[in-house]
């Protein structure tokens, strides 16, 4: 056995109870053991990316900044005014909330399995007082949901700063965002857990982000989508998060607030929970 090998197989054991101690069920064993302890890990991502950090940002803004002005100033001018207002306006505020999804789930998936599986960094910090839930369920989650914050203000100070936004009204969409990050990281996270290589990813990228992207009201109302896709529409996390952000950077009033929030609270609570359950068995056995 090389001494790899012998290094996690002493992690394992070192994760193991001892005879005497209390049993655990193996969600309790999952979740965090601190309220702060989490801290410790998100410093420890900060410090890292902080090394990156111009590049980072460039990497997350670029993609949603061609859509707000490669669409918006190229298709808004054929298209006019859409729900009263100019079409790069409505869009400033779908690409807002859009860009706070692509960089959560990018960053959870992609990071967080380097962090995971290739680097092995998880099984390092456990052999401090930090359990699997600290790093995870909490530590990971919470710092995927402050990189797409950053992103998503960003967008939004941008179009503010254009006019296609309006101060201080959209102020009121900062909490959604950092809802919205926390659901799309919990979701992003157990498709990570599951993932057996970078390659998994395509799946999700391809099969869930993109027609969420195309049918949540980013690019156009949903009202003009089918009935039938519609419905559909109303089950997916980014549309109520556009549904918040939209009337916040307009200064119109919200509608069906209570139910956009529980949606995005349920898509942050769950996935949180089975993600926790699922690293266990991977990390665990």
């Amino acid at each position: 056995m090389n001494t790899f090998d012998s290094s996690r197989t002493a992690a394992k054991r070192a994760r193991k109870q001892p005879a005497n101690a209390p049993s655990l069920s193996p969600m309790s064993s999952a979740l965090p053991a601190n309220a702060t302890h989490w801290m410790s890990v998100w410093r420890r991502n900060y410090l890292v990316w902080k090394k990156l950090a111009i590049a980072s940002m460039i990497g997350n803004l670029a993609d949603p900044m061609i859509y707000l002005f490669g669409l918006g100033l190229g298709l808004g001018l054929m298209v006019g005014h859409v729900d009263g207002v100019s079409y790069i306006a409505f869009l400033a505020a779908g690409t807002t909330a859009s860009s706070v999804m692509m960089s959560s789930s990018f960053e959870a998936m992609y990071s967080g399995f380097s962090r995971m599986h290739v680097q092995r960094t998880w099984e390092a910090i456990m052999h401090t007082p930090l359990t699997l839930g600290d790093i995870v369920v909490l530590g990971e989650i919470i710092w995927v949901a402050s990189k797409s914050v950053l992103s998503g203000i960003a967008i939004m100070i941008v179009a503010g700063a254009l006019g296609y936004a309006s101060f201080p009204s959209m102020l009121i969409a900062v909490p959604v965002i950092v809802l919205t990050g926390l659901a799309f990281a919990s979701t992003a996270m157990v498709i990570t857990a599951l993932a057996p290589s970078y390659d998994f990813f395509m799946f999700y990228q391809t099969l869930a982000l993109t027609p969420m992207l195309l049918l949540s009201g980013v690019f156009f109302p949903v009202t003009q989508l089918p009935d039938i896709a519609r419905h559909v529409t109303q089950v997916l996390p980014l549309y109520h998060a556009v549904e918040l952000i939209r009337p916040a950077m307009l200064a119109r009033p919200m509608d069906a607030v209570a139910l956009h929030v529980g949606v995005l609270i349920a898509y942050s609570v769950v996935p949180f929970l089975l993600c926790a359950w699922l690293f266990r068995r991977r990390m665990m056995k």
